[in-house]
């Protein structure tokens, strides 16, 4: 089975889970524990808080463990929200698009439903981008946050953070970004953001672990109440073994992230180049060149793309329609509409991520992605359902764009036949 939804998770990484192996077996201290066990767990951790800022270019104070970019959103948006408005004594106003995560855009209902503050969605262009002077003419004197994605989730566009900062910074604004997408891809020191969001499970760490980085200048409200953990800023005994195993896992895709983001973005343009060429009716989504080098997204009209993706997976490939977060919903993507597209043209949409480990195929050895493009059918019309999948999917690193691209194409051939 070959695995293109990375963009969803990633499978751990063998040098992390050699990280954390120790740390849930003989070093199980609580870091709050003033004895010898604790006082080690809290070295360890420490160690690990350090690691993520120098990555970040950041101070190991602004760091904030946490259990994944859920969270992290949460806190960086309503954290400093709540915060703000606390001192001001008024409802306050924060920016953002209407293309972010589902965890940005709930967050920032939360606070206009329960606090009363006053959300502006900065629209997008087609291609997903904002205008950053745009952001800019939305700014206002209670202005207190702006929130945006680094790179969507959905259709992978990258935004301009260092325009979008010298906005923000130029009105005394602070910026959050989203970067749980972009870690591993793009550049995450130097941004200019005050607050960055990070899963783990994105970038070869286990589900359940993140960090928001916070600036120590930021006043930021706390969402968990209790014994004081992580500078006051989120109570709860902490996963040491999380924590390490982040570092590891962005520090290793920090060291490989210029050679994987060129290599892999010559495969996915690769890629497109094929689908475009071999599957009437598709059409890219996103920004044709400003997007992560891991991300083709499609829609392909007249066609159910959860249909494709059933026929998709019937060849032996594993993809999605969109964001895991939202998985399930009959509704259209909400970042396909903003972009124009039309509700039954969004309803099309197939999202392929490749992982930081992709390489083109070697045309004279077996290719691990060789996925046959026409499988044996059932001679019964009906189609029954495709044998269960293995209990775990392959993930291989050398795939063959050709081969790729016609098993998408038959695919959605098939759809369009219909049974």
């Amino acid at each position: 089975m070959l695995y293109l939804d990375h963009a969803a998770t990633t499978p751990v990484r063998p040098e992390v889970r050699a990280a954390m192996l120790p740390l849930l077996t003989d070093r199980f201290g609580n870091p709050s524990s003033h004895h010898t066990v604790g006082e080690r767990a809290a070295a360890v951790l420490a160690d690990a808080r350090a690691r993520v800022a120098a990555v970040l270019g950041m101070r190991p104070g602004d760091i904030v463990f946490t259990s994944g970019g859920t969270e992290a959103n949460n806190l960086a948006i309503k954290g400093i929200a709540i915060a703000a408005q606390l001192r001001r004594g008024a409802p306050v106003h924060v920016v953002t698009t209407p293309i972010e995560h589902e965890s940005v855009l709930a967050s920032c209902d939360h606070l206009a439903r329960v606090h009363g503050a006053e959300i502006t969605r900065v629209p997008v262009d087609a291609t997903g981008r904002v205008d950053p002077d745009a952001v800019a003419a939305a700014l206002r004197e209670d202005t207190v946050l702006v929130t945006i994605g680094y790179a969507n989730n959905e259709i992978g566009t990258v935004q301009d953070a260092a325009a979008l900062a010298g906005v923000t910074s130029a009105a005394r604004v602070p910026l959050h970004l989203d970067a749980v997408q972009a870690a591993g891809w793009l550049p995450l020191a130097g941004t200019g953001a005050d607050a960055l969001s990070i899963a783990g499970h994105k970038i070869g760490a286990p589900q359940g672990t993140g960090v928001l980085a916070v600036r120590g200048r930021i006043p930021l409200e706390p969402l968990l109440h209790g014994g004081g953990q992580e500078r006051d800023r989120r109570s709860g005994t902490e996963n040491v073994a999380g924590a390490v195993g982040f570092a590891t896992a962005l520090e290793l895709a920090e060291r490989e992230r210029e050679d994987a983001a060129g290599r892999t973005g010559a495969l996915r343009d690769a890629f497109i180049a094929a689908v475009l060429s071999a599957v009437p009716q598709a059409q890219l989504t996103g920004h044709p060149v400003l997007r992560l080098p891991g991300t083709a997204s499609f829609t392909f009209r007249g066609v159910s793309g959860e249909a494709v993706l059933l026929e998709l997976e019937r060849r032996g490939i594993v993809s999605s329609s969109g964001s895991a977060c939202a998985a399930g919903s009959d509704e259209p993507s909400h970042v396909l509409l903003a972009l124009g597209i039309a509700p039954a043209d969004a309803q099309t949409a197939v999202r392929f991520t490749f992982g930081h480990g992709a390489v083109p195929a070697d045309p004279s050895g077996p290719a691990a992605a060789d996925v046959p493009a026409d499988p044996a059918v059932p001679a019964d019309p009906a189609r029954p359902a495709a044998p269960a999948a293995p209990a775990g999917p392959a993930v291989p690193s050398a795939i063959d764009p050709a081969t790729l691209a016609a098993a998408v194409a038959a695919s959605v051939a098939a759809v369009r036949s219909g049974p």
